[in-house]
């Protein structure tokens, strides 16, 4: 299984859906990047991804996005593949 990294919040409700479903679909091993309070983690964060929100996901080198882009992928059947690597 390639690394799972989600940059994320202590208090965000749509992170923890994210790594809710990411336990789910077997994801044991979640390198988590809390950017509470850290203005230079969410500057690297945005210069990555574009994005200022939490969570951004990215499995292996592929950045998923946030968590309705998550339950997107999974919808369309795209993320287990990506988890299989």
């Amino acid at each position: 299984m390639p690394t799972v990294k989600m940059f994320t919040s202590a208090y965000c409700p749509y992170c923890s859906r994210a790594k809710a479903l990411l336990e789910k679909r077997g994801v044991t091993d979640l390198e988590e990047v809390f950017v509470d309070g850290k203005p230079d983690l969410r500057a690297q964060m945005k210069a990555i991804t574009g994005r200022t929100s939490v969570p951004q996901i990215f499995i292996g080198q592929t950045h998923v996005g946030g968590c309705d882009d998550l339950y997107a992928l999974d919808g369309q059947g795209g993320l287990m593949p990506l988890l299989q690597g």
